[in-house]
């Protein structure tokens, strides 16, 4: 077995370890259950005008069933061999291992939330379904997409799982460790996936090919990412500017919440950056690479091997 296929299966089995740690201090450690219902707390009170509710609505729901189907559908439409395979096995088995797990966990959060001066509880939402469907999305986006967009792809695919997760928390479907455990569970899958394209790839019989596509460096593939947070950041900046008291009051009072959102938006950032890297800058991973070559066609037989 490959060291990086090694190496996927045990980041895969420290993210459900991590799983139970996180449904562990959800529902029994009285710090961890006053600062979720805190952050929580903190992106509910966002939903006042019509428009953000409509406008949140609109996006969270973006991660329901029919649309979702749709948009799995379209990355796996370029895609086939083992990679088509595993972006199918990976979305499917999140999902249902969500709903699976909601339905064997289901409970009230031991604490509350106050929205509207009602004091709401939700009962069979852990881990999240909608943050398992929105991550891995966008970790298959990348996985399907050709080799040179895949930083593009890694950028746009953790922007629209950032908007999907902070939309249905200000609407107050889910608490943030509903999202955490979604995205473990998202996580776990993808490892196993990538962990069993690049095992299955070094079994193989060997082939004739590199890949004459051109790659981007490691500096040119961080630039979409990054330019994400930029823009993430300018925005808030923009925002802060316009209304700076009661922004800054805001913040001030909902402490827990700037932290919670920012460790959301900047774990679904390096998840999906740290996917690209792995798949695309380096060399010697020919079966998730191999949309490159489907772009340029194989190296013709006797052309050197690249790597």
């Amino acid at each position: 077995m490959p060291k990086r296929a090694s190496l996927a299966f045990l980041g895969a089995l420290v993210a459900v370890v991590l799983l139970v740690v996180t449904w562990y201090l959800a529902f029994h450690i009285g710090a961890v259950e006053r600062a979720d219902a805190s952050i929580l707390t903190g992106f509910a009170g966002l939903d006042g005008p019509a428009f953000v509710n409509w406008l949140t609505a609109a996006i969270a729901n973006l991660c329901d069933p029919k649309p979702y189907v749709f948009f799995a559908a379209a990355a796996l439409i370029r895609r086939r061999g083992r990679v088509a395979f595993a972006v199918a096995v990976i979305m499917l088995g999140a999902n249902l291992t969500t709903e699976i797990l909601k339905s064997l966990l289901a409970g009230a959060h031991p604490v509350g939330y106050s929205v509207a001066g009602h004091l709401v509880f939700k009962a069979a939402a852990w881990p999240s379904g909608h943050a398992t469907a929105a991550l891995s999305l966008a970790l298959c986006a990348v996985l399907a997409a050709p080799a040179r967009r895949r930083p593009v792809v890694a950028a746009a695919g953790a922007a629209f799982a950032i908007a999907v997760v902070f939309s249905f928390l200000i609407q107050a479907w889910h608490y943030p460790t509903d999202v955490l455990g979604g995205f473990l569970v998202a996580g776990a899958w993808t490892l196993v996936g990538v962990g069993a394209v690049w095992t299955a790839d070094a079994r193989s019989a060997p082939r004739a090919a590199g890949s004459s596509a051109v790659r981007p460096t490691t500096r040119q593939a961080l630039g979409p990412p990054a330019a994400v947070a930029a823009g993430a950041l300018a925005l808030v900046g923009l925002v802060a500017l316009a209304r700076p008291h009661p922004v800054i009051a805001y913040a001030h009072a909902h402490k827990a919440f700037v932290v919670g959102a920012f460790c959301i938006a900047a774990l679904v950032l390096a998840l999906a950056t740290g996917l690209m890297l792995a798949t695309t800058v380096r060399r010697g991973d020919p079966a998730l690479r191999d949309a490159a070559v489907t772009d340029s066609g194989p190296v013709p037989t006797g052309a050197p091997r690249r790597g």
